[in-house]
């Protein structure tokens, strides 16, 4: 299967995504509820229907910008959030994309890509985030068995992965998490090396 531009349009043309909530996941919403600096400089790569990022500019982070190649996304995304800036949505691939930024929200965007992406994901959300810069977000503490996303993994293969590009501040099992995926995913805070 190839997880391509075409591939993820066609998911969103169908609807056919089982992650999509409908809202903010708690446990970030509650991570973006604890943050003052309204000037920093937020990206959320993979965004899809971005609801974290249309619930960060509504309390003010006025500097948050949404990436997704797929452009039936970004087309739901402008339509329900009209008011979000037309030039803080980046319609590209997330691995050519080269600016940076000081947080970067990691919602469902690494379940999505299959383990022989992982690595060069990693590094990429290194490369992106500024000198004391952030990576936060959830991640499935579990395997699917799926041939296609979302795919799962285990909390010692995202050690093994992230550990060579960041310092864990927090990795554990979220503690408000919605009730299907109640202790089935991990909370994280690293910090860039």
């Amino acid at each position: 299967m190839k997880l391509d531009k075409a591939y993820w349009n066609l998911q969103y043309e169908l609807n056919k995504y089982g992650w999509d909530i409908g809202y903010p996941s708690t446990p970030i919403k509650n991570y973006i509820d604890q943050l003052t600096d309204k000037s920093i400089k937020i990206l959320i790569p993979g965004a899809g229907h971005a609801y974290e990022a249309e619930y960060l500019y509504n309390l003010g982070f006025h500097n948050t910008f949404v990436l997704d190649y797929a452009e039936n996304a970004i087309s739901k995304f402008k339509a329900r959030v009209s008011n979000f800036p037309d030039t803080q949505i980046l319609v590209e691939d997330f691995f050519k994309h080269d600016k940076q930024y000081d947080l970067i929200i990691e919602q469902t965007f690494l379940t999505s890509l299959p383990r022989s992406m992982r690595e060069a994901y990693a590094r990429k959300m290194h490369d992106l985030l500024n000198a004391n810069g952030k990576l936060v977000g959830l991640v499935f503490n579990h395997e699917f068995g799926n041939d296609s996303p979302p795919y799962g993994g285990t909390p010692e293969e995202y050690k093994l992965l992230f550990n060579p590009y960041f310092n864990f501040k927090t990795f554990e099992v979220s503690n408000n998490s919605i009730k299907p995926r109640w202790d089935r995913e991990h909370f994280f805070i690293l910090l860039k090396k």
